[in-house]
């Protein structure tokens, strides 16, 4: 667990046990102690005073320390400030998870008056405070000066106006006295350009606004071939108010007619607009000085790296709360996806997760409350709002309007009812159950542990319970199980699994393997510190295979390369997310001496994972031994889609021995033998011809105006998706879908995912007879390990 940069003092140990970092200290002459047993800890979290704390289990603990405990920062409960996206279209990204929150933000925020807009004494100090630490305590330690300054400014414009619709080439021409500029800023903490810039965009958004709704009032001829851009990222700047006015003629036709083709009347149609335009003007005024600062300071911070950022006084409550152990809501995390609210990943064992009606990749178009209330027409909205649309108390209903994924802008949504609920550990807890396959003539029983996050009961370890929860004690378990029950081979099911705490995923990896690394650690001075197992006891020394996809995250990450360093089981599945860094938070207030004043928190990327080979889960995340098709897509998701992001590094190998469990002459034939079997199995080529439908959508730039043309499009869409979904159903012995049915045409996600399952318990099955030859049972297999 992060630590706060500067004067080593030594190793912390969280009370929940479950994160070992270097714990350091700025200030030198500030004093700091801390000492840990199995009882109790005794730490200043603050360390600007001798108010030491001390508590046993059973105790209360600050939101501070809550915080810092909760997950280790390794799972997808985070909240990242990013200026690009996993595409080239995304053009602003920002995660958040839908837990219940009592304080709403945005709400009923009033109408700033610009004269308020001008940077505050706090804010100041923050800067300076930020800027000193980004420079000295960043791992990437990139200086301010011309060069960055440089990309700050084109940042913030493309942060501002993303499809460069907003900015006219003459705003963007006049604005540049600041682009040598703001590096003398960020030092001398003068935020003044940063709050100029943004008030000519904001008067701008509003004539926009203005022009958008009045066209409302005007016909527009759909026999006209003509199409809107949608993608400007790449565009040049409008050169004047007559080419920015048909950018907005073309955007608000598009919109016109990609209402009409969902099937709303004209008057339906002016009013859903009507409301989108105003309300997107009426958002960006309601942005305050506090607003505007963040919104800069975290353009400068992701300018260096994607997942450092400033959360200010009023975020970081909010996400305090959000980051509360005891989750209420529809159990998702959602980011910004150019106009569209996307659904990034589910939370085990929430409501939309257990529904199997919310999937990744879905898009959020409207939220209503209760059975009853109307639909609220959410596109173009700010993330933080659907958010506070989606949010509400347990047991409450909340009605969410879809665009399925891989469907078109003007396809047909569908609506889906989620009742708000608790997310209790009990549904994240690892689960199993056993696959039987043939591998030759032999029947083979492959056990299946699915780990939907690497947790840890903290409250209840927190008591002093002895039983408490954890990934590790429920994987021992279960491998227990398993094994008195004959299986011939494990499958660690890792699909989703963004991550949790770094201790669980150390303690899930000695499972498998006798003591040793499993993990290495660089902090931004350079110094590697090497985590082991230090049980030398293994759960079980059977075949195992670990399944991975894009969304396996951090501490996920970190068993699946230990796994394959080691040489104890073969990776299945796609390249993984490839997030090997380390984030410290900390109270920017703590680091200016005198200050009693809230001034935010920061976000601070202080070290970088490395695999006992040496190599780093960064950017690259684990590459399967066996990779499936659907893999083609995986270099613009997760960490290699993020501009800045820290690229991939190696270190030093730490001591340790591999098992070298299967030759690579026996994964390499099992390897063609599933190449095989995906390219003459229809199944298989449904779904990949599915993914490719998908990215090819994805891949759209611009749609026709023409409504002909368009009707036809998507006609065409529906009726291919139609006929892949219904294919898969058959080779599935599904019930194919009814005609009347085309609006339901999203396939079953648990069956594609159970494809995939199959595939890798096959492929262990394959590997388990090649490897260890002809035996009368694959049972003896394991009974020579």
């Amino acid at each position: 667990m992060p630590g706060l940069p500067g004067r080593p003092v030594g190793r912390l140990v969280f009370r929940d046990g479950s994160i070992l970092q270097p714990w350091v200290w700025p200030y030198p002459h500030t004093p700091v102690k801390y000492s840990a047993s199995g009882q109790s800890t005794i730490l200043s979290i603050h360390g600007l005073n001798s108010d030491w704390k001390k508590r046993t289990p059973g105790q209360g603990m600050t939101a501070d320390e809550r915080e810092l405990l909760c997950r280790g920062f390794f799972s997808v409960y985070q909240v990242w400030h990013l200026k690009k996206s996993m595409t080239k279209r995304f053009s602003r990204l920002a995660v958040l998870p839908l837990a219940l929150c009592s304080l709403s933000l945005w709400a009923a925020a009033p109408i700033v008056d610009p004269v308020t807009l001008v940077p505050s004494s706090d804010q100041r100090a923050a800067t300076k405070v930020i800027t000193r630490i980004m420079e000295r305590h960043h791992y990437k330690k990139v200086p301010v000066d011309d060069e960055l300054s440089f990309v700050v400014f084109d940042r913030y414009l493309e942060r501002l106006d993303p499809n460069r619709s907003v900015f006219l080439a003459s705003d963007v021409e006049a604005l540049s006295v600041y682009r040598h500029r703001l590096d003398d800023a960020l030092r001398q903490a003068r935020l003044e350009p940063a709050f100029a810039i943004f008030k000519v965009f904001r008067a701008r958004m509003d004539e926009r606004a203005e022009y958008a709704v009045s066209l409302l009032t005007k016909d527009f001829d759909f026999q006209r071939d003509e199409a809107y851009v949608f993608d400007r990222t790449d565009a040049p700047w409008a050169a004047d108010h007559a080419a920015l006015d048909e950018i907005w003629r073309k955007r608000v036709k598009n919109d016109v007619l990609t209402l009409r083709l969902a099937g709303k009347t004209q008057e339906e149609v002016v009013k859903t607009l009507r409301k989108r335009y105003e309300r997107t003007a009426r958002s960006v005024k309601q942005l305050n000085a506090e607003d505007v600062f963040q919104i800069f300071v975290n353009t400068y911070m992701t300018s260096v790296e994607p997942h450092t950022a400033y959360l200010s006084p009023r975020t970081s409550e909010n996400f305090r709360i959000r980051m509360s152990l005891s989750l209420e809501g529809i159990g998702a995390v959602l980011q910004t996806d150019n106009e569209h609210t996307v659904v990034r990943s589910l939370i085990a064992g929430g409501p939309a997760a257990k529904s199997g009606q919310l999937q990744v990749d879905d898009r959020i178009t409207g939220v209503g409350q209760g059975h009853e209330d109307d639909m609220v027409d959410v596109v173009s909205w700010r993330l933080e709002d659907v958010v506070e649309l989606i949010r509400g108390p347990k047991d409450s209903v909340v009605r969410l309007e879809i665009l399925p994924k891989g469907i078109a802008e003007d396809g047909a949504r569908k609506e889906v009812t989620l009742v708000r609920n608790r997310i209790e550990l009990e549904e994240q807890a690892a689960k199993k159950h056993v696959l039987e396959v043939k591998a030759g003539d032999v029947e083979a029983r492959i056990g299946v542990i699915e780990v939907p996050t690497f947790y840890r009961d903290v409250s209840a370890r927190a008591r002093g319970e002895e039983d408490y929860r954890s990934t590790s004690r429920d994987v021992r378990r279960l491998l227990g199980e398993l094994t008195n029950e004959g299986v011939d081979g494990v499958i660690v099911d890792l699909r989703g699994d963004g991550g949790g705490s770094l201790s669980e995923a150390i303690e899930v990896t000695g499972l498998f393997i006798e003591s040793g690394p499993v993990v290495q650690v660089k902090d931004s001075q350079g110094r590697i510190e090497v985590y082991e197992d230090p049980d030398p006891d293994i759960a079980y020394k059977g075949p195992l295979a670990v399944l991975v996809d894009r969304h396996s995250a951090s501490a996920s990450e970190i068993f699946a390369g230990a796994i394959q360093d080691y040489g104890r089981g073969v990776i299945i599945g796609e390249p993984t997310f490839g997030k090997g860094t380390v984030q410290s938070l900390m109270d920017v207030s703590r680091f200016v001496r005198g200050n009693s004043d809230d001034l935010g928190q920061l976000k601070l990327t202080i070290a970088q994972f490395f695999r006992v080979s040496g190599a780093s889960t960064q950017h690259r995340g684990v590459v399967p031994d066996i990779v499936f098709p659907t893999a083609f897509d995986s270099g613009e998701h997760g960490e290699r889609s993020l501009e800045n992001a820290l690229p991939w590094a190696s270190a030093r190998p730490a001591s340790f021995s591999a098992h070298d469990l299967y030759p690579e002459d026996a994964v390499s034939q099992v390897r063609s033998r599933h190449e095989e079997r995906t390219s003459a199995t229809p199944v298989f080529n449904i779904l990949l011809e599915q993914a490719q439908a998908e990215q090819a959508v994805r891949d759209l730039e611009q749609a026709t105006l023409l409504e002909s043309r368009r009707k036809a499009e998507r006609t065409q869409r529906e009726n291919a998706q139609t006929q892949r979904e219904n294919a898969f159903r058959a080779a599935r012995g599904l019930p194919l879908l009814a005609e009347d049915k085309k609006q339901e045409q999203d396939a079953d996600e648990d069956e594609v995912s159970e494809v995939w399952l199959e595939e890798t318990a096959q492929i262990l099955a394959d590997l388990i007879a090649t490897a260890f030859g002809d035996q009368p049972l694959l049972r003896t297999a394991r009974q020579q390990l």
